[in-house]
C-alpha cells in the first residue's frame, strides 16, 4: 500500500529532454577574452607541464585588458600649476638666460654689488635693469653679457669703487677743478651730468703719470653720478628697447686745450680708462656734448659717423662755443646750467659736487725750497734754448683726433 504522503505529495513537473552534449562541452565554461589565457594555463597544467608563474598570468590579464579595454581608469593626476614668467623675460630669451647663470656669476666672483645694487634674482627690479644693461652692451648676447659682468664684479671687488666715492681723498694739485658733478630736476627725475674740465689741467705729467690713480679718481667722480642716478631704488624695469632713466650726460670741456700732441702719460691713462669704463659702466650715458673744440677740428666728428657705429655716434656732439651748450636743453634744465656754458645757474666751482681734495702742502713746501736754493745758485735767468721754445707749453699735450674718437668709442659702450 503506497504511503499516504507520497499520494498527496505534489507531482513534480516533466523537464524537457535536453538534447544531447558532449561532457566536455558541458563542463567547459564560456571562455571570454581573459578566462582563455587562464584555461591554457590550466590545459598545461593537466598535461603535466609545469604552470607558468603567477607574473606571467598577471602580464596576461593585463595585456588583455589593455586590448578589451574593460580595466577601470587611473585617476587622473592634478595638474601642477604653471608659473608664468614677467613680461621682460618671456619676450627676452637671453635675459632668462643670463639670468639663469647669475647665481655661478656670483659664486665665481664672490662679489654682489653692483653700482649700488645688490644683485639678487629675477623679481628684484634693480637687478632686472643692471642685467638688461650688461646685455644692451653686448647686443642680445647673454654668454658675451655674462664675461662682461663677471669682469665687472670682478673689479669692483678689487678696487671698492663706493668706499672711493664715500671716503678718498685725492691731491688738489693734480685733480683740482678738473671733474665736477651737477643733478637737475627734469619732471620729478634727477639729471645728472659730469663735467670733465680739461683745461683746468694744470701740470700733465703730476695728473697723468700715475695711470692707476687717475682711473680712479674717475671712477670716484663716476660712482657719485651712479649714486644720484638712484639704481637701487627702482620700481620699474626699463623696456630693453625702450627708453632708460638711468643714465647720465657728460660734457667734456676743451677750453685752453691746443690739440697738438699726445704725452706717452696722457695716452696710457686714457687708454687705462676705456678699457675700464667700457667694461664696468656699461648703458650709463646718454649724451656727450664735446665744448669749445676748435671749429677746425668739427670735420673729425664727421668722419667719425663713417667709422663708428650708429649707436655710438648719435651720443656725442662737438659744440665748438660752449655758451651754446644750454641750447640743446629743455628751458627749465637750460636755467640750471652755468651760466659760462649759456644758463643761468651759479658756476661749478661754487655749486656742483667733486670728489674730496686735499692740498699738498709739504710738496709745495718742497718745492718752494728747491726752488729758493736754485735762485740763490743763479741769480741771473737763462735764455731758453731753441729746443726748449718750440716745446708746446703743458696744456697742448692733448690728443688731436686720437684722443676724441677714443673718447668716443669709450661712450659708446657706455
Amino acid at each position: 500500500m503506497p504511503d499516504t504522503a507520497d499520494q498527496n505529495a505534489p507531482v513534480a513537473p516533466v523537464a524537457p529532454v535536453a538534447t544531447a552534449v558532449p561532457e566536455e562541452a558541458v563542463n567547459k565554461p564560456v571562455e571570454t577574452p581573459a578566462t582563455a589565457a587562464e584555461n591554457t594555463e590550466q590545459t598545461v597544467a593537466k598535461d603535466g607541464t609545469a604552470s607558468a608563474p603567477v607574473k606571467e598570468e598577471v602580464a596576461a590579464n593585463d595585456a588583455t585588458v589593455a586590448a578589451t579595454g574593460t580595466a577601470e581608469p587611473e585617476a587622473a593626476k592634478p595638474e601642477e600649476p604653471k608659473v608664468e614668467q614677467p613680461a621682460y623675460l618671456s619676450k627676452n630669451p637671453a635675459l632668462g638666460e643670463l639670468f639663469n647663470r647669475l647665481p655661478t656669476i656670483l659664486e665665481s666672483t664672490g662679489h654682489t654689488e653692483m653700482w649700488g645694487v645688490e644683485l639678487k634674482d629675477s623679481n628684484d627690479v634693480p637687478t632686472v635693469n643692471v642685467l638688461i644693461k650688461f646685455l644692451r652692451a653686448n647686443e642680445g648676447n647673454a654668454k658675451a653679457a655674462e664675461t662682461q659682468l663677471s669682469k665687472a664684479l670682478k673689479w669692483r671687488k678689487e678696487v671698492n669703487p663706493l668706499a672711493l666715492a664715500e671716503s678718498a681723498k685725492y691731491s688738489a694739485t693734480k685733480f683740482g677743478g678738473l671733474g665736477y658733478l651737477t643733478t637737475y630736476e627734469e619732471n620729478g627725475r634727477p639729471l645728472v651730468f659730469t663735467w670733465n674740465i680739461y683745461g683746468a689741467v694744470k701740470d700733465i705729467s703730476a695728473t697723468f703719470s700715475d695711470t692707476d690713480e687717475f682711473v680712479q679718481w674717475r671712477a670716484a667722480l663716476m660712482e657719485l653720478a651712479v649714486q644720484d642716478l638712484k639704481m637701487k631704488d627702482a620700481t620699474e624695469v626699463i623696456e630693453y628697447d625702450g627708453e632708460d632713466p638711468y643714465q647720465m650726460i657728460q660734457v667734456h670741456d676743451y677750453l685752453n686745450v691746443k690739440f697738438f700732441r699726445m704725452d706717452p702719460s696722457v695716452r696710457a691713462a686714457t687708454k687705462k680708462v676705456i678699457e675700464v669704463f667700457a667694461t664696468a659702466y656699461p648703458e650709463l650715458l646718454s649724451e656727450k656734448f664735446f665744448v669749445n673744440v676748435p671749429a677746425i677740428m668739427g670735420w673729425m666728428f664727421t668722419a667719425m659717423k663713417f667709422i663708428l657705429s650708429r649707436n655710438t655716434t648719435r651720443k656725442f656732439h662737438p659744440i665748438t662755443n660752449g655758451a651754446n651748450l644750454a641750447r640743446e636743453f629743455p628751458a627749465s634744465i637750460a636755467e640750471q646750467i652755468p651760466k659760462v656754458y649759456g644758463g643761468k645757474g651759479p658756476e661749478l666751482k661754487e655749486n656742483a659736487r667733486f670728489i674730496p681734495l686735499i692740498e699738498d702742502k709739504e710738496e709745495e713746501t718742497k718745492c718752494k725750497g728747491k726752488s729758493a736754493e736754485k735762485s740763490a745758485e743763479e741769480p741771473t735767468v737763462a735764455e731758453p734754448t731753441k729746443e726748449e721754445t718750440a716745446k708746446e707749453p703743458a696744456t697742448a699735450d692733448v690728443p688731436k683726433a686720437e684722443s676724441l674718437k677714443e673718447e668716443a668709442v669709450k661712450d659708446g659702450a657706455q
